[in-house]
């Protein structure tokens, strides 16, 4: 069993508060959110952000394990998810993933992508629509900032 945990403290009132968020890694130590930072565009992070960082990693890393089961590594998976927030409440997660996968054929890779979106733990947390669009594609490159 693996527990996780983040936590956020909040001061005001729901419009003219703030908050500050920090997770037990310490990787995001004081994030500054707030209504501000949820409903415009000001500097600092939300709940959706949160939720989109987290499904698009738990995504890609369990797409790289359903891979290897067919036994196929990938060289780069790239997901983005978009959450979408309507009238009070999360109503879609949209995963965007691009992924650069030698010798996989087009329908393995579909395949493989869609069992991952089933078996992916942050999608079966998820109780909203879930969408995505998967391409397989020979053009894709690490980001060399982002090299281990």
């Amino acid at each position: 069993m693996i527990k996780r945990s983040s936590t956020a403290t909040w001061q005001g009132s729901g419009k003219q508060g703030s908050g500050k968020l920090s997770t037990e890694s310490k990787l995001i130590e004081n994030a500054d959110f707030a209504y501000n930072t949820r409903f415009e565009n000001s500097k600092g992070t939300n709940p959706e952000e949160l939720i989109a960082a987290a499904h698009a990693s738990c995504f890609s890393m369990k797409f790289s394990f359903v891979l290897a089961e067919d036994h196929y590594t990938a060289d780069v998976i790239e997901t983005t998810c978009t959450i979408t927030l309507s009238e009070g409440k999360i109503t879609k997660s949209h995963l965007n993933v691009k992924a650069k996968v030698p010798g996989i054929s087009k329908e393995d890779f579909i395949i493989a992508s869609e069992k991952t979106l089933n078996e992916c733990p942050v999608s079966k947390a998820l109780n909203v629509e879930i969408t995505m669009e998967a391409i397989l594609t020979d053009e894709l490159e690490l980001d060399p900032t982002n090299k281990s």
